[in-house]
């Protein structure tokens, strides 16, 4: 057996069993990254201490009790490709327990014919076939016959276009790329088509247009066997709320001995004889009270700010503040999306046919809400918690802000956020909510990290890894790194923690 390999030591020799329990490892970052890293360090023997400056780990995977439902309020579902989200999930004895979204197909609001349901299959809401009824409900007939001019054009054979959003717009026209790329694109990366590379977002689609002679054509070949799918389907759930991974995590910490941190801050890192010593500053301490850990190794899993700040001591051209320097996209791709999302408990009888499906996204420009999700609609465990509070309950979760563009609650305290959500929840769903209904409201902030399929962001944050990786004894993990969702997050961290606790055993 390889280090690596199965849930503690047992397999390893003596020698290397040894050196396991011997071993320090101290993870700065509770949130999925840090956690699944510290894990994978601590089921081998290894002494692990997590630091995390929250009052509780998690992350962007949070929780509140909103109107007497606890509701996830911060990540709801993880994609399915790869399968390493539910690798994780069977490991944690979550199996049983994870769920697919209902609730029918999404819907898109602010289109000049009116609220319509997402067309199916395509490729981030780039058509098939122009004419289809649901795609022509949305972008009209003149969007249509635009469109369709994409099979007439001349392909280029040499090089391709970078920009997902110049590609569309070149191929397709502005109706295709307003009204059904950027609605999608933006609710899946907070991001801008302009900004986003064909080749990350859309693995395939160049070539095949090259192949096919039209990106119609080029869709058809890559959605085909699933023509019947909504854009973001294939993703799951887990029944009872997404938090219940970041608890199965922390209790199998807690089971193999390891300490978790909470309201710490790693304040420094600095180099050791043998080693690392984190400084660590509580809430009620000054700088010049701060405690040390002593470790053979420190992965950092935090956000991107944060990491570049603590690493740029200790690894040569890795400044702090240098996030999104020497991006060769938009203007907009320079700052990090701010996202609020106020989740909304109403008792409203209009909701219970669910009249916008599992949720809606809108066209940029025609809401200052970016999404909603009819959260009771779309997970059938969260229905039956509703349900059990009152008859006609709903969780509704309205989301703001996007890349470039400054959430349009920023400015406002909780009360006028959660009036604000309301608002545009009755104007998405297309039925009155007063405010007698609400039975509760919750508004959670974070900081998206920039999608890894921005143009010229993969490139960066390679770079950035590499400089930490020729730092014996430190990593990095975490969405900036591996790009965002726990699909990609998850793999990354099991990756990064997998060399890190090699490095040590075989020293």
């Amino acid at each position: 057996m390889t280090p690596g390999q199965g849930d503690g030591a047992a397999g390893f020799s003596a020698e290397l069993a040894d050196r396991a329990r011997g071993s320090r490892v101290v993870v700065v970052g509770g949130g999925i990254a840090g956690l699944v890293s510290a894990w994978e360090c601590a089921r081998i023997g290894m002494e692990v201490t997590v630091v995390e400056a929250a009052v509780e780990p998690g992350g962007a995977i949070r929780r509140a009790t909103v109107g007497a439902i606890v509701l996830d309020t911060g990540a709801e579902s993880y994609a399915t490709r790869g399968g390493h989200v539910r690798r994780l999930l069977d490991e944690l004895g979550l199996a049983a327990d994870i769920v697919t979204p209902g609730g029918g197909r999404a819907w898109l609001a602010g289109a000049p014919g009116g609220a319509a349901p997402l067309p199916a299959g395509g490729v981030l809401g780039i058509p098939a076939n122009p004419f289809a009824p649901d795609v022509r409900r949305i972008i009209g007939w003149s969007g249509a016959w635009r469109a369709y001019l994409d099979r007439l054009r001349p392909v280029l054979t040499i090089g391709h276009t970078h920009s997902l959003g110049a590609l569309v717009r070149a191929r397709m026209g502005a109706r295709v790329l307003e009204r059904l790329v950027s609605p999608i694109v933006q609710g899946v990366y907070s991001a801008r088509p302009e900004d986003v590379d064909v080749d990350l977002a859309a693995p395939g689609l160049n070539a095949a247009l090259t192949r096919t002679g039209s990106l119609s054509g080029a869709v058809s070949v890559l959605s085909a066997g699933r023509a019947d799918k909504a854009p973001g389907a294939a993703v799951e759930g887990v029944r009872g709320g997404m938090t219940r991974i970041i608890d199965a995590l922390l209790a199998r910490l807690g089971e193999l001995g390891a300490t978790v941190l909470t309201e710490t801050r790693a304040q420094s890192l600095a180099r050791t004889a043998d080693g690392w010593e984190i400084r660590l500053a509580t809430p009620a301490e000054t700088p010049e009270a701060a405690e040390a850990l002593l470790a053979d190794a420190v992965i950092v899993a935090t956000d991107e700010g944060t990491a570049r700040a603590l690493l740029a001591p200790v690894v040569e051209g890795l400044e702090a503040g240098a996030e999104y320097g020497d991006l060769a996209a938009g203007a907009g791709a320079g700052v990090a999306p701010e996202i609020e999302v106020v989740s909304l408990v109403v008792d409203a009888p209009a909701l219970d046919a669910a009249p916008r499906g599992s949720g809606v996204l809108t066209v940029p420009g025609a809401f200052v809400a970016k999404a909603l999700t009819h959260a009771t609609a779309k997970w059938g465990w969260l229905a039956e918690a509703a349900r059990e509070a009152g008859p006609h309950r709903h969780v509704v979760r309205v989301s703001f802000g996007s890349q470039g563009e400054p959430a349009a609650t920023a400015g406002l305290d909780d009360a006028e956020a959660i009036e604000l959500a309301l608002a545009q929840a009755s104007a998405l769903l297309g039925v009155e909510i007063e405010p007698s209904q609400l039975v509760g409201g919750h508004r959670e902030r974070y900081t998206q990290s920039q999608p890894a399929s921005i143009i010229g962001r993969q490139a960066q944050t390679a770079a950035a890894r590499a400089r930490v990786a020729a730092v014996p004894g430190l990593g990095v993990a975490g969405a900036w790194v591996s790009g965002t969702g726990l699909a990609q997050v998850v793999p990354d961290a099991v990756a990064e923690s997998e060399r890190i606790r090699s490095a040590l055993l075989w020293r």
